[in-house]
Formats: structure tokens, C-alpha cells, sequence
């Protein structure tokens, strides 16, 4: 009787251990995009379609839930007009439980207020506050897009000579995938109505340079 039972019990873990598997892999790969209005889509219209995160999820499909957790002005630096660290928005990307987090913040960053050494140690501490999340996000890293004018306040000079190669420097140390934003946007400036933030058809160039390493993200963490 005993022996039976045994059996049984080890039939239905087996048998729960399988459903919860087959269930955590049809769920769909949740992925976060944190970032400032480029992100968010602030001057694109019918942002809900057109946000480079939309267009992610459309080119991604049913397999995943892309999230756009944008928020217009914000940047990396704590110490600035508006730190996305205390925003809303970064509270709800942590409670999404993402399983892919995608990086854009910089562009703001690189107003007056723009200093190096903080910029680099608090992107640092952002990454290790991600990857330390429960659902031990992987984390992508974006190079901000070019900044065809100095509107305001932001400068192309620092984005380039500086926020670049910060970001390069990073995904090397915590060896991330890093997708080139501002390479894919910089012979189509004809997108960027104001010299700063992109069109829709600025946004798909970026959904379309983030999406192979989004799926090559989600296919690593299936291995």
C-alpha cells in the first residue's frame, strides 16, 4: 500500500512540476522599457500604436507583453530636475515582474546639469537593482538617439563624447547587450521634427534595432 501511495505521489509531482513548467512557457516574455519621452512617445500621435515600445510589441507578436514605462524629462542622474529613480513609473516596471528590461536614459541627462561620475554610478546601480529583482530581469542597454539641434538644452557633443561611451563601458563590464539607437536614427534626422524626438517612423528604426536583441535576450533565458 505504501509502495503505491509512493508511486502516486511522485505521479501527481511529476505531473505538477510539467503543468507548471508548460504553463510558465506559455505565458508570454514580459518586457519593460524604462526611459524618458523618446521613449514614452510624448510628441508622436496616437503614441499607444506608433511608441517605439508598441511597435516592439507588434514586431515581436503574441509571444511577448512589451510594457512602455516612459516618462517625458526623466533622466538616470539622481541628482537632476526629474531623477526616474522616484518616479511612479519605475515603481510599476518592478512590480510588472519583468523578465527583460530595456535602457534608454541619457538624453536628459546631458543638459547642464550633467555630471559623469554620477551618471556612471548611478546607471551601475540601476543595472544591479534590476538584475536583483525577483524575476532576474536581463537588461538591455540603448544608446541614446543623435540630437539633430540643441533643443531644450540637450547636447549632441555630450550624448556622443560622453553618455556613449559610458554606456559601452557598462554592457562590457556586465557584459549586456547594448543596441546602437543613435547609429540606426543618424542619417535619418528627416525624422526628428523638432531635432530631438523622433517620428513614427523614427520610433520603428528603433523597434526594429531593439527587437533582435529583445528575442535573443528571451531565447537565451529558455536554454
Amino acid at each position: 500500500m505504501l509502495k503505491i501511495r509512493s508511486v502516486v505521489w511522485t505521479a501527481l509531482a511529476v505531473w505538477f512540476a510539467a503543468s507548471a513548467m508548460a504553463g510558465a512557457e506559455d505565458r508570454p516574455v514580459r518586457v519593460a522599457c524604462i526611459g524618458d519621452s523618446i521613449t514614452y512617445s510624448a510628441f508622436v500621435g496616437e503614441r499607444a500604436e506608433t511608441a517605439y515600445p508598441s511597435q516592439l510589441q507588434a514586431l515581436l507578436g503574441d509571444g511577448f507583453e512589451v510594457r512602455n514605462f516612459g516618462v517625458s524629462g526623466a533622466t538616470m542622474l539622481k541628482e537632476s530636475n526629474l531623477p526616474y529613480w522616484g518616479l511612479p513609473a519605475f515603481k510599476s516596471a518592478q512590480e510588472f515582474a519583468p523578465e527583460i528590461v530595456t535602457i534608454k536614459l541619457g538624453t536628459n541627462d546631458s543638459k547642464p546639469h550633467w555630471n559623469a561620475e554620477n551618471y556612471e554610478a548611478d546607471y551601475r546601480e540601476m543595472v544591479d537593482l534590476i538584475q536583483a529583482l525577483p524575476s532576474h530581469p536581463t537588461v538591455i542597454l540603448l544608446r541614446p538617439v543623435p540630437a539633430f539641434t540643441e533643443n531644450f538644452g540637450i547636447r549632441n557633443t555630450v550624448i556622443v563624447g560622453e553618455i556613449i561611451p559610458i554606456v559601452d563601458r557598462i554592457a562590457v563590464d556586465e557584459k549586456l547587450r547594448v543596441v546602437d539607437a543613435y547609429s540606426a536614427l543618424l542619417e535619418h534626422g528627416d525624422t526628428f521634427p523638432d531635432g530631438i524626438h523622433p517620428n513614427d517612423k523614427g520610433c520603428k528604426r528603433i523597434a526594429e534595432a531593439l527587437a533582435p536583441a529583445v528575442r535573443a535576450a528571451a531565447e537565451a533565458r529558455h536554454e
